[in-house]
């Protein structure tokens, strides 16, 4: 019974690698690049403005380990949940004002179930603001050459202007890994376990392609679904990036079969990342064929309706597993041992440096009432009356400077990851499918990025430099569409299944978490 299921996936793969390469318009930009030389191997519009949606959290996670590095929060510094943070459209994991999440679980949560509450909460812990978070994102991209990318928010939802390329997402996969090695495991984790809830990674190559070891995923109306992935295997690194697929599926199948070429030496090695030229302009909106054309129920970030599977805990208690009811085509999904997460500070909180927000964020405030430290003093003063009596006032003014505690020393410039066995000092936030966002809203949408390479590079160097097309204009058009040798025939590298590495792990939905 087992030895079919190879063929039923082997089967299922031919037929979705055939139904991908029949829709040439949907196909968006893509790259597939050295991470240790930083050479281009493959690139088609990779310079191309487009909405990045989620992939966006790289960004935020590389301004988070910069500022970690350079002790100005900790691993477990417990940062304080803001009305903004808790007011943020899903996914999300329904933090509330006042409770509190230490920078380590925030991580986590941020690279496995791409929270939008928990990247504010980043970006606040950091910044003190979002606004201020924002001016960091741009300035490090600027640092890292990442010349045609521009942040506004934190988690990719939509904001006019907003947007990326093929090229610079790259260009920050590179620099996560070379700059912050020591975290590199945080982009491969399989599930984290908030409480009684698991939540599966999007990325549907983790678990399934052989080499897959992390990166992200994003959705929405106007990008379609992207995913940064990155694989070794054999001493060799790649990363790829594949914006503005119709699917999660065809965006893991097309990932697959550039990771496929890269691997078995069909690439030969261009020019560096920065040497690929501009093609400037916006982002497309692709909402129109993603989301209102589409027949049916419009896709999310998941693409698939909750299914709900039993698993069990370490002490023998049921354990409820959110997944989702598309089952890739990519064969069955490795078994995942979840990482315990937790709200609430850790025992190392209260030697950990302040966060950002700290002053300048209360339960009672909203998101765009928070103000640096200095202004805190007028707010302060506005809360006390004005025609109270002076009995009255003046013991009000000792209470609210008594709260403000001194900030403590920094951490080391490495502090070591807070245990992930700390118990939920607060009630957990569950990912409830009752809680959704508002109903045919506009879906956020992410950056953008994007064009096509030069023909400048060596003559074995495969490319396109056809144009993406304008705002407004089909997909693809204008472009022509990635072709892959022999894409039509299954890929048996892609179908090999890994060995699971945790010792007791906690079995996945039947039908496999759906991608973000």
């Amino acid at each position: 019974m087992e030895r079919s299921q190879p063929k039923r996936a082997l089967a299922a793969l031919a037929v979705a690698v055939t139904a991908s390469a029949a829709m040439p318009a949907m196909a968006g930009p893509a790259i597939v690049a050295d991470i240790d030389s930083g050479r281009v191997l493959y690139a088609e519009d990779a310079t191309q403005p487009w909405h990045p949606a989620s992939v966006t959290k790289l960004m935020t996670v590389y301004v988070a380990l910069r500022a970690l590095t350079e002790g100005r929060i900790g691993l477990e510094t417990a940062i304080p949940v803001s009305k903004r943070a808790s007011a943020a459209p899903p996914s999300k994991i329904r933090l509330k004002p006042g409770q509190e999440m230490t920078l380590d679980n925030a991580l986590k949560i941020l690279m496995v179930k791409s929270a939008n509450d928990v990247a504010i909460v980043v970006a606040e812990g950091v910044g003190g603001t979002v606004e201020n978070f924002a001016a960091m994102m741009n300035a490090q991209a600027q640092r890292l050459g990442m010349t045609d990318s521009h942040f506004i928010n934190p988690h990719g939802l939509f904001a006019a202007g907003q947007q990326s390329t093929a090229r610079d997402m790259a260009v920050l996969a590179r620099a996560l890994l070379t700059e912050f090695p020591e975290s590199a495991q945080l982009y491969g984790i399989g599930a984290v376990k908030l409480n009684d809830v698991v939540m599966l990674n999007t990325n549907g190559l983790i678990g399934r392609y052989p080499g897959a070891d992390g990166m992200k995923t994003g959705f929405i109306c106007a990008s379609g679904f992207n995913v940064v992935a990155t694989a070794a295997r054999g001493g060799k690194k790649y990363v790829a990036v594949v914006f503005g697929e119709p699917s999660a599926q065809k965006r893991t199948i097309k990932a697959s079969q550039l990771f496929d070429r890269a691997f078995n030496g069909e690439f030969s090695r261009g020019p560096q990342l920065a040497a690929l030229p501009r093609v400037g302009g916006t982002a497309p909106n692709l909402r129109e064929d993603i989301c209102v054309k589409r027949l049916g129920r419009e896709p999310s970030e998941n693409d698939a309706p909750a299914a709900m599977v039993q698993g069990t805990q370490d002490d023998g208690r049921p354990v409820t597993m959110m997944a989702n009811g598309v089952a890739f085509a990519t064969g069955p999904r490795d078994e995942f041992t979840p990482i315990a997460v937790f709200i609430g500070p850790s025992s190392g909180s209260k030697r950990a440096p302040v966060a950002a927000n700290r002053k300048t964020v209360s339960p009672t405030q909203t998101a765009t009432a928070e103000t640096p430290a200095k202004p805190e003093a007028k707010t302060n003063a506005k809360a006390t009356p004005q025609k109270s009596t002076p009995q009255k006032s003046a013991p009000k003014t000792p209470e609210k400077s008594a709260t403000k505690k001194p900030s403590p020393t920094a951490n080391p410039a490495k502090p070591e990851p807070a245990p992930i066995s700390e118990p939920a000092p607060a009630p957990a936030a569950t990912a409830s499918p009752a809680q959704s966002a508002p109903t045919k809203a506009a879906p956020p949408v992410e950056n953008a990025g994007g064009i096509g390479i030069s023909p400048s590079g060596p003559a074995s160097f495969r490319g396109t430099i056809a144009p993406r097309p304008t705002p407004g204009a089909a997909p693809g058009a204008g472009s022509g569409p990635l072709i892959l040798p022999g894409a039509a025939a299954p890929l048996p590298s892609t179908l090999a299944k890994p060995t699971p590495a945790n010792p007791a792990p906690v079995k996945p939905a039947l039908k496999p978490a759906a991608d973000q």
